[in-house]
């Protein structure tokens, strides 16, 4: 396996570690040990420890979900449809937490914007990342900037806190019902 390779393998690891036990509950013998790296590897690729792999851990995730996000907003033009396809898409996905991005982002930042400033602005990054997309979505289907930031910071908000709650649950509900309601949330 190559330096970059397995760098990525460290990465990968600890970003679904972090996503399903939290930051806390994920120690570096952990993830040296799912990862399958020499444990030399860790910190030859991430000298700083722990905390600098969440660092790159959060920065991960927020883009795979940027992506991910992009890919299903640009897929129609119409607002209403592509924000449900994103609700959808984590319907499909809510049996595999493992598959459910953006999860480990709420969770990290709950447990560490009070002891790492580093960590917080990450999440922050990230979450405002997210926000941006759905408020571009909305500006191009004619919202005034200001109206469409907002939705775009409600949107982001709204799709966590009933993802949070459907993976709590194991239940899609929250969700259903938020796809439901994207029409009455995104009126001009």
């Amino acid at each position: 396996m190559g330096s970059s390779s397995s760098r990525l393998n460290i990465l990968e690891t600890a970003s679904k570690l972090f996503q399903v036990q939290g930051y806390h509950a994920t120690g570096l013998n952990q993830i040296i040990k799912e990862s399958g790296s020499p444990k030399g590897s860790i910190y030859y690729h991430f000298p700083e420890g722990k905390e600098q792999i969440a660092l790159e851990a959060v920065e991960y995730t927020g883009k795979i979900v940027r992506e991910q996000l992009n890919k299903t907003l640009t897929a129609s033009a119409d607002p209403v449809e592509s924000l449900q396809s994103v609700v959808q898409h984590l319907v499909d996905h809510l049996g595999h937490p493992e598959d459910v991005e953006g999860v480990p982002i709420g969770l990290i930042a709950l447990e560490t914007c009070s002891m790492s400033e580093k960590l917080r602005k990450a999440c922050s990054e990230a979450f405002t990342s997210w926000q941006r997309l759905f408020a571009d979505k909305l500006i191009e289907n004619g919202f005034k900037q200001d109206r469409a930031r907002e939705l775009g910071i409600l949107l982001q908000c709204t799709l966590e806190g009933a993802l949070t709650v459907s993976v709590t649950q194991d239940n899609s509900e929250p969700l259903r019902i938020l796809k439901e309601q994207i029409p009455l949330i995104i009126k001009p």
